[in-house]
């Protein structure tokens, strides 16, 4: 059966919509019967299983570093390369990826990057004789210029599938998809693949892991051909209503972004944030058999530990700001509890005690990677009613540019100065990304919208 809620549209919006035409003069309107469908669950399931199958390979090869230097015989720096990738490739790729996102929706979108996340899996199964390293590099390029099709999508398809209660959920659950991918990442190849094995054995691992993610990809292709869906028969709430009858402009809304203060605000802080996160997600093998050699199941599982300890924390925080919409101080408490979950991380990590470290990562974890769909949801509030997908996309754009910069200077750090001074350089980071979120100004749009509906 399907939900129903009333809303009654009535009078201007807010100012921010004025900037875009404003509603027709009307002194009075009739009640307004928004619906919401449950195949809304289905459409939001498929894409968090396809979200997966694209992060997980985002650390296929860094995680297990040691063992791919050992069979392709390349050096560390390439290996985390393919890592960087994900990173390079989305910036000059993410305005043409908006702009095809607000142009043909949902459906024309997701079908490309199942496409190209099922085709750069494929070419890695032909990658494993030991002088095809690069074609197993290509296809992690052809998978990471894929993830452009995925990022922008959790707000918009929240948005464009929920009513106004359960917009801020679904955002989570939607990326919830991306830290389950990660997730996996962390704990698939080091269980697949046997750092200490000789090189036949790494070969045929290696053989067997990128078939299976392979035919995973495959299944989710086709599932999405059948039954992903572009957009519900009618808007679930008001917001949703107004925002498409708007005749977007994808360049002027680049430029009233851009030239929002709060949303630069909200680009620096979540840049800083989710770059530290790239950064030790990068190199966390590298952290952790520094103190504890031959433990490279442990490094996949506190990853592990971190992602999973991060899904819980944006489920958490998703349904905090659905109950009380208080975005801003919903952001700046993660925000500043990230900083104190990165201290206990940095004075734990040697303490020789593996079991403390991964309490200290899941401590870490529930607040960095929780903070992914706060800051989502905090940047439409702000941006409302410019396309979800580009305000996202520009937002991701500059998490990866932090993300690339973060990293290569953690690794630097870690070389020149060790861990201890490298780990407290992220938290001064961290602590200047909450002091400049505690700048930004609560102008929440989108519920002014919603509100005078």
């Amino acid at each position: 059966m399907t939900d129903m809620k009333n809303m009654e549209v009535c009078g201007s919006v807010m100012d921010g919509v004025a900037e875009k035409g404003g509603l027709p003069d009307s002194p009075k309107k009739s009640p307004v019967e928004y619906k919401v469908f449950p195949i809304r669950w289905l459409v939001l399931f498929i894409f968090v299983l396809y979200s997966a199958a694209n992060s997980m390979q985002w650390l296929q090869y860094s995680i297990i570093q040691d063992a791919v230097v050992k069979y392709y015989g390349v050096n560390s720096i390439t290996v985390y390369w393919t890592s960087m990738i994900y990173m390079i490739t989305y910036i000059p790729l993410i305005f043409p990826g908006s702009y095809l996102l607000d142009k043909t929706g949902l459906r024309i979108t997701t079908i490309i990057g199942s496409f190209g996340t099922c085709a750069g899996a494929w070419l890695k199964v032909f990658s494993v004789p030991q002088d095809m390293f690069w074609l197993g590099f290509t296809g992690q390029t052809v998978v990471a210029i894929s993830q452009v099709f995925i990022l922008n999508v959790p707000p918009r398809l929240a948005a464009v599938w929920f009513g106004a209660d359960q917009v801020s959920s679904a955002c989570s659950i939607g990326v919830f998809g991306n830290q389950l991918g990660v997730a996996l990442g962390f704990l698939l190849p080091p269980m697949l693949v046997r750092a200490q094995g000789t090189v036949e054995e790494i070969g045929a691992d290696l053989q067997f892991m990128f078939y299976l993610i392979a035919g995973i990809t495959s299944v989710l292709f086709v599932f999405i051909l059948l039954f992903f869906k572009a957009a519900p028969a009618t808007p679930p709430s008001a917001a949703a209503d107004f925002g498409s009858s708007l005749d977007s402009n994808f360049f002027q809304s680049i430029k009233k972004l851009l030239t929002n203060r709060n949303y630069i605000l909200l680009l620096i802080s979540y840049g800083l944030n989710v770059g530290v996160f790239y950064a030790i997600s990068t190199l966390l093998n590298e952290l952790v058999l520094t103190y504890y050699p031959g433990a490279n199941e442990d490094a996949g599982r506190i990853g592990l530990a971190i992602v999973v300890a991060g899904m819980v924390g944006s489920v958490v925080c998703g349904l905090i700001l659905d109950k009380t919409h208080r975005f801003k101080e919903t952001t700046l408490a993660v925000y500043a509890a990230t900083v104190v979950g990165m201290i206990i991380f940095t004075f734990t990590l040697d303490c020789g005690y593996i079991g403390v470290v991964y309490f200290s990562s899941i401590v870490l974890g529930f607040f960095m990677a929780g903070y992914l769909p706060v800051g989502f949801e905090f940047a439409s509030e702000v941006t409302y009613p410019e396309p979800e997908g580009t305000t996202s996309g520009i937002l991701n754009a500059c998490v990866q540019v932090f993300g690339i910069v973060l990293t290569l200077l953690f690794e630097w750090m870690l070389g020149a100065v060790g861990d201890r001074w490298a780990n407290l350089a992220l938290c001064a980071l961290l602590a200047l990304g909450t002091a400049v979120t505690a700048c930004i100004r609560s102008d929440l749009r989108r519920q002014a919208a919603q509100n005078k509906a």
